[in-house]
């Protein structure tokens, strides 16, 4: 009736793979994220964070501005660091703009938003 060679399978979680793909990637992978937030109306507002912090944030923004023609300021956030904000949706303009300038790979910026 009762084997005692049989053994009960322990608890199945299906998100383990998850979990430890999500350790190993915060590690190995710096995602930059690009996001937009609407203000009042029309009127948008796009953020870059995540950049590495070897890199001058205030050349950055600098070269974004004249490129795009946009206001922005660079924003020093507790919890996130430094944030730079540009008028308008600039998402597709900044992701091209930093993979071009050699900053970040295509594949380490993630677009939020919409």
């Amino acid at each position: 009736m009762s084997d005692p060679d049989i053994q009960i399978p322990a608890a199945f979680d299906p998100f383990a793979d998850a979990k430890s793909e999500d350790s190993g990637a915060a590690g190995s992978k710096e995602y930059v994220h690009i996001r937009i937030q609407q203000r009042n109306g029309r009127k948008s507002l796009t953020t870059v964070q995540g950049l590495k912090k070897e890199y001058s944030y205030n050349k950055i923004l600098k070269d974004l501005k004249k490129e795009f023609c946009c206001n922005g300021t660079v924003v020093q956030d507790p919890e996130l660091g430094q944030v730079i904000q540009l008028q308008g949706d600039q998402r597709k303009n900044v992701s091209t703009f930093l993979v071009q300038a050699g900053i970040v790979k295509k594949e380490h910026i993630k677009m939020h938003g919409f």
